[in-house]
């Protein structure tokens, strides 16, 4: 890496599954400024959340992210970030950075200010109507005290919020909101000392409202829907009746679904313009090129695969996610399928400055990965949403464990032959040893990750006997 300790900008996304940039396969979505992100850096295409302790997955996700703790360690579901375990904004703070953050912070307003010195149109909660989110200025004293009566200003699609906040962006979509928040702060800022800014969008979470010039570059007709789309799920897997899941009718309408898709990737169209402002801006202030960017998402979402619509459930599409590094030092035009989770970031960014990881943080450094190829990281990502599933994958084979009411289901999935997760080989006798090699494996990480929580994990476990 450079002499000089780089900028940072990191640009975050809600609800952004991992295969809908353009330069990395999706034909059908434009993302033209994301996809100069790929030309320029290091993408890494198995990058993974491991789900959440709660329905509102994004919260772990992103304590996960901002704290560098594996799921069974954080402070509950992830609320809040306690004093004990450094924030990624504090590292860098205390290696002389200006931080700035903006957007989404579902991790709590103490943390916040622990990361920040700056910030600007900060929304202390999970979803909002993108045209009327309840957002504050920084306040550098941490308490975000009320100055107007609670808001409730219905939207479009009727959500209608209900948190007191300063101000409330009426007519400028979320994503515009944040974006030129970003703009303005890096307009601002000296080459006297390195800076980091948090760019955490809304989008392309629901509901799915957009500027319509952007709407109109997707015609639902013309989508395709994915292989394993289905009008429901084929067994009860804990989650069918939570709000993600209600946004669509049962059984799944396959015209419906595409209607979805076509919002969804219109919305991440919207994103990537948005985000070519910013990298335009970088370059107008001539520090492109003194800049590492970060790009990537906080969770996927089903959008009617295996008949189902959001993200509580350990397929691969709610559990990876995109992420991509650029800037100097960093590979130009190059992929990865090193196994990494997002939570590997932050130790990734203290090798990259020079910093000392903090002793709290358990992720591992990818910067091996990003300059060789053969570095994988690990061999197996493990995966458990709340008390009702478990999964682990290796290279090739992924087992999924429901236990739902004291009902037992099990899925044993070949990624390598079967990557979208429709043939369910449980109950083939010539994948015995595999799945008695995968369940192995599943009570193993049990016990590295401390998964024996009486809200999550001992109600997953009691009573299992594989």
């Amino acid at each position: 890496m450079s002499k000089k300790r780089p900028n940072i900008l990191f640009l975050f996304t809600d609800d952004q599954r991992f295969d809908t940039i353009h330069a990395l396969g999706n034909s059908a979505i434009k993302t033209p400024n994301i996809d100069t992100l790929v030309a320029r850096g290091t993408a890494f295409t198995h990058a993974h959340i491991p789900s959440g302790t709660s329905g509102a997955v994004c919260m772990p996700s992103r304590a996960m992210l901002h704290s560098g703790r594996t799921l069974y360690h954080l402070n509950g579901y992830g609320k809040s970030i306690p004093p004990e375990h450094t924030t990624l904004g504090e590292m860098l703070r205390s290696n002389g950075y200006r931080t700035f953050g903006t957007g989404k912070w579902h991790n709590g307003k103490e943390s916040f200010n622990r990361s920040f010195t700056d910030g600007d149109e900060i929304f202390f909660g999970g979803m909002s109507d993108h045209w009327n989110v309840p957002v504050y200025h920084y306040d550098p004293t941490g308490k975000y005290e009320i100055t107007l009566p609670v808001c409730n200003h219905p939207g479009q699609n009727k959500i209608v919020n209900d948190r007191s906040c300063d101000h409330i962006n009426n007519g400028l979509h979320s994503t515009e909101m944040v974006s030129d928040a970003a703009i303005k702060f890096i307009d601002t800022v000296e080459q006297t000392e390195p800076f980091f800014t948090y760019v955490s969008f809304l989008a392309p979470h629901d509901p799915r409202i957009m500027p319509q010039r952007f709407k109109d570059m997707y015609n639902p007709a013309d989508i395709d829907l994915p292989p394993n789309f289905a009008g429901g799920h084929p067994f009860d897997l804990g989650c069918l009746h939570i709000r993600d899941e209600d946004l669509a009718a049962f059984p799944r309408n396959p015209e419906e679904v595409k209607e979805h898709i076509a919002e969804y990737y219109a919305m991440i169209t919207h994103l990537d313009y948005e985000i070519g402002r910013i990298v335009a801006k970088l370059a107008e202030k001539n520090i492109l090129d003194d800049t590492i960017i970060i790009f990537a998402g906080d969770n996927g979402l089903a959008l009617g695969q295996h008949g189902l619509m959001g993200k509580q459930n350990c397929y691969e599409h709610s559990n990876r996610v995109p992420l991509i590094f650029a800037g100097p030092g960093i590979p130009e035009n190059e992929k990865r399928d090193a196994y990494v989770y997002l939570l590997d970031i932050f130790p990734t960014l203290c090798e990259m400055i020079g910093a000392d990881i903090p002793p709290s943080v358990e992720g591992c450094s990818m910067l091996p990965a990003i300059k060789d190829n053969s570095e994988k990281i690990r061999d197996s990502i493990f995966i458990g949403y709340t008390h009702l599933q478990r999964a682990v994958k290796d290279r090739r084979f992924k087992l999924i464990e429901y236990n739902v009411n004291n009902v037992r289901n099990t899925q044993l999935f070949d990624l390598e032959n079967d990557p979208c997760e429709t043939a369910n080989l449980a109950d083939n006798p010539e994948q015995s040893e595999k799945l008695c090699e995968l369940r192995k494996k599943l009570c193993e990480y049990r016990k590295e990750w401390n998964d024996n929580s009486e809200k999550w994990g001992a109600k997953f476990w009691d009573g299992i006997d594989f």
